[in-house]
């Protein structure tokens, strides 16, 4: 399947609730839990909270992605770093991956799914990948020389992309 037919997979009314990406012509439905939209809100605020005394770009959650010159790929990414700040893209899909993506593990996503989307980003724009394991409380920072892992005693930075930003990973994470 390529990406204009996705579209219309997409507006399907079977369909309008559920999130779906397209992976190399293949559809796959991303399953979200409390958990992962807990991790995703503190991931966006915390950034958003940097970003009020730091202009510096836009945070997003949950946007859809589709590079014109790649018909078999349909992206939705779960939190968006959009660095420079520009104006925002209101209709349709952007055209290209933002710097700074963060991956959340969802339900039933393998490993494998969670290193080959950081692999598409990088080689499609992204300058940094956070991929973030819910059930063991570690986020992944991958750039295209380096791989760093966060666990919930570390403090995650964005490097250059977000200078100055720092958050504990276990203010990221739900604790009971």
């Amino acid at each position: 399947m390529d990406a204009l037919a996705f579209r219309d997979f997409l507006r399907q009314p079977q369909n309008s609730d559920r999130r779906f990406e397209l992976i190399d012509g293949a559809i796959v439905e991303k399953l979200s839990t409390e958990e992962s939209g807990f991790i995703l809100a503190n991931i966006a605020t915390a950034i958003g909270i940097f970003l009020q005394s730091h202009p510096l770009c836009w945070v997003a959650s949950r946007v859809e992605y589709w590079l014109p010159h790649d018909p078999l790929n349909y992206r939705l990414i779960d939190v968006s770093v959009i660095v420079p700040r520009r104006p925002l893209i209101d209709d349709g899909p952007s055209p290209f991956i933002p710097p700074l993506c963060v991956d959340i593990q969802g339900e039933g996503e393998s490993l494998k799914k969670m290193v080959d989307s950081a692999a598409f980003y990088l080689a499609n724009g992204a300058k940094m990948v956070w991929l973030v394991y819910p059930s063991r409380q570690l986020i992944e920072a991958l750039t295209a020389t380096d791989r760093q892992f966060f666990g919930i005693e570390n403090t995650l930075t964005a490097g250059d992309l977000l200078p100055g930003f720092s958050v504990e990973v276990r203010r990221l994470f739900p604790s009971v």
